[in-house]
């Protein structure tokens, strides 16, 4: 199940949300049938999506069409500004630093708190603490209020001291070898893929749009997962042999060489399903 809505998730954040949002149930069965997922699965993952609010449903002609609501939006667009613009600063030798004490009554919103500061790139110092090498003070703020948790979190900026080796500080609050390995994994997987895609071109083949479709959603569906591992710490903190810039550069060349082909292919099965035009909203999926 949980394959399933990573799946819808996807294809809303890198083909559906440029487009206003929205999709007929009809095309989201085609397009994702392409990846083994049944009929039953999509609906039932679009149903718990909704009852979740990341998606709304409307009805046209006895069809269904879902789009992101607000905070549907949010999660997705936020998702693909940490994949698309990821930070390449250097570092001015402060840290910005996080502090709460949420009561145990709150632990579903202290619990969200930890699991999105870690989504931002802060590394927890102590089971309380968390810090980050960049100035993230207004989106700490804007989700300690989205939590309802604003009197119970401070931020700090603090300069490091020369006394102190950062070294020590990254290895305690972040697994580099843990990222370098998942980036050494990408790089191991889609760098034969992209030689074998760019080569076939080359000979001049013609490479069907279904195929490109395919290849730029599972390239997406993998590569959007190591921002929320890394951190994107600033150069100076990390090991020379970091495979951050390698791995992004074989992205964006093999997910802009994709690109064209596979936006053919969506589009087709997109505008088969129709326009829901007038459409009315309805409370879940039951209709064709």
């Amino acid at each position: 199940m949980k394959h399933t809505t990573q799946a819808i998730l996807t294809l809303y954040g890198d083909y559906v949300l440029p487009r206003d949002g929205e999709i007929g149930i009809g095309s989201v069965i085609i397009l994702l049938g392409n990846f083994g997922l049944s009929e039953l699965a999509i609906r039932s993952a679009v149903s718990r999506m909704c009852r979740s609010g990341i998606l709304k449903a409307k009805r046209a002609n006895r069809k269904a069409y879902y789009s992101l609501t607000k905070e549907g939006n949010r999660l997705l667009t936020e998702g693909a500004q940490r994949i698309f613009q990821r930070k390449n600063s250097h570092w001015d030798g402060n840290w910005n630093i996080v502090t709460y004490s949420i009561p145990e009554n709150m632990r579903q919103a202290r619990d969200r708190l930890r699991l999105e500061l870690g989504w931002m790139g802060y590394g927890a110092l102590s089971e309380a603490t968390w810090i980050s090498p960049y100035d993230l003070t207004g989106e700490v703020k804007a989700l300690a209020n989205r939590l309802d948790i604003e009197e119970y979190v401070r931020i700090f900026n603090a300069r490091h001291q020369d006394g102190t080796d950062p070294e020590k500080i990254i290895s305690r609050c972040w697994d580099l070898d843990k990222i370098h390995r998942k980036y050494a994994g990408f790089l191991a997987k889609y760098r034969p893929d992209l030689d074998e895609h760019l080569k076939r071109l080359q000979n001049g083949e013609t490479i069907e749009p279904r195929e490109c479709f395919v290849a730029r959603f599972n390239l997406i569906n993998e590569y959007r997962k190591l921002p929320f591992f890394d951190p994107d710490l600033p150069l100076e903190l990390l090991p020379g042999n970091w495979l951050r810039p390698e791995a992004a550069a074989l992205f964006d060349e093999y997910h802009g060489s994709l690109t064209e082909k596979a936006i053919e292919y969506f589009e087709s099965v997109y505008n088969s399903y129709g326009a829901a035009n007038r459409a009315e909203p309805i409370k879940d999926v039951v209709y064709s």
